[in-house]
Order: structure tokens, then sequence, then C-alpha cells
């Protein structure tokens, strides 16, 4: 785990505080392999069912990376689940626990409900970004309709072009991630397409040039896609017959 973080260049990492034993039988947890100097940790509420559950463990959350001087102490990847089986949020409690915890000083990254919901709601409630699925969660089948991610993009950036965006969920290879580079997203938030792959290092590294090359090819702009084509050499100057 250390040596893809290292390996895909990231600066934050996140930790589902529902899912993780604070401290084991050793007295240690997974913030003790986690070089807290470098990394902001991002808490996360994977496996909370209820705003008052999510809420909660933000609470526990802020509390004890507060104790370990972390700058991430006030940040949140909040989600409420409103489904066991797809995974899918509840909008209407994660939207309720948004608010709370912005009125509360947090700086809550909050998940819409589907990749089809434009959550204009979530910013408008004081999110400081917005976390946009590209599938159901850990499918591994990459961004599935990137025409609502376009959407999404452009409810959140229409006045504030520099509002964050991130894609979560079903990366699964490196051409996903420049997918959701190129539409315009500001990063990508992954776990299983490396934790899973063949061979997670080597992986590590192809996300974090994937990533790269999506963002420096959405800056450059790509060619508008055509019916017929169109010859790319001119024809001024040419020999006379």
């Amino acid at each position: 785990m250390r040596d893809c973080l290292d390996a895909s260049d990231c600066e934050v990492t996140t930790v589902a505080v529902r899912r993780e034993r604070l401290v084991d039988k050793e007295g240690k947890s997974i913030l003790s392999f986690l070089d807290l100097k470098k990394l902001t940790i991002l808490p996360n509420t994977a496996g909370c069912f209820s705003a008052e559950d999510a809420i909660r463990h933000a609470r526990i959350a802020r509390e004890l990376l507060s104790n370990l001087g972390n700058r991430g102490a006030d940040w949140v990847k909040l989600e409420c689940l409103g489904d066991p089986k797809t995974l899918l949020p509840d909008p209407i409690a994660t939207l309720e626990a948004t608010e709370t915890l912005v009125k509360e000083g947090f700086r809550c990254s909050s998940t819409p409900a589907t990749i089809d919901h434009g959550p204009a709601s979530e910013k408008n409630a004081g999110a400081t970004s917005v976390i946009a699925r590209g599938q159901p969660d850990w499918l591994g089948q990459g961004v599935l309709n990137p025409n609502n991610i376009r959407i999404i993009l452009e409810y959140l950036k229409d006045g504030d072009p520099d509002y964050p965006v991130i894609i979560d969920a079903g990366v699964g290879t490196a051409s996903d991630v420049s997918i959701a580079m190129e539409l315009g997203c500001d990063g990508v938030l992954l776990n299983t397409g490396i934790a899973s792959a063949k061979d997670p290092l080597r992986m590590a590294y192809a996300m974090k040039f994937a990533c790269d090359a999506g963002r420096m090819a959405y800056l450059a702009g790509r060619i508008p896609k055509k019916l017929y084509a169109t010859a790319s050499s001119p024809m001024e100057g040419r020999i006379g017959t």
C-alpha cells in the first residue's frame, strides 16, 4: 500500500471510518502505516446508512485527526448509503448531513445519488467539492455515461470554473482515468483498480501517468469529431499539373 501511494504520487488518501478499526489489539491502526506529514487524510463515511450515522463518524474522524495534527481533520468524503445491494447513496440523507457538517466547519466532499443526478444541491448546501460517480460502485467498468458527467461538470462549474469535481467508482484501468480527466474532471478517487490489480505497483504508476495525460489532453483541447474526412495537408503551394 505504501509503495503504491508513493508510485501514484497522490497527495490525499481516504480512510473509511465506519469500516476501519481505529485501533487493533497491537495498538495500531491504518494511520500507523501512512506518512501523515506527506498525505492529507480524507475520512469517509462509507458504510453509514443515515445522516445521523454519517455525522457521528465525521465527528469521530475530526477528533482523531486533530489529535494527530493532520490537515485533513476538517475534511470528510460524505455519503449516506441508501441501498445495500447497489451501494448508491440516499440523496436526501446525504444532503441533510452536508448541511449539518458544513455548519460545523467541515469541508465536505459530497457524493451525489447516481451518475444521472445533477448535484447542484450539494454545492448549494456548502460542499467544497463534489465526488461524481462514473458508475455504481466497484463494477470496474469505467465511466459508463460520459454525457452525464459533462452535464454535472456544466452544472457545477458554470460561473465557478475552479469548483472541484472528482470522479469516483468504477475505475478499473488507466484508460478510465484518462477518460475522466479528458472530460474536465479535476481528479480521480480510486482504490480497487490498484489494490486488486495483478501487479498493484505497476498499476499505480499507470494510473499516475494516465491522470497526467488526461489532464494535459483536456487543457490542450481535442480536435472535433467529424462525419466526413478533411485532408490534413494544405492544398496551397502544391505542385501544379
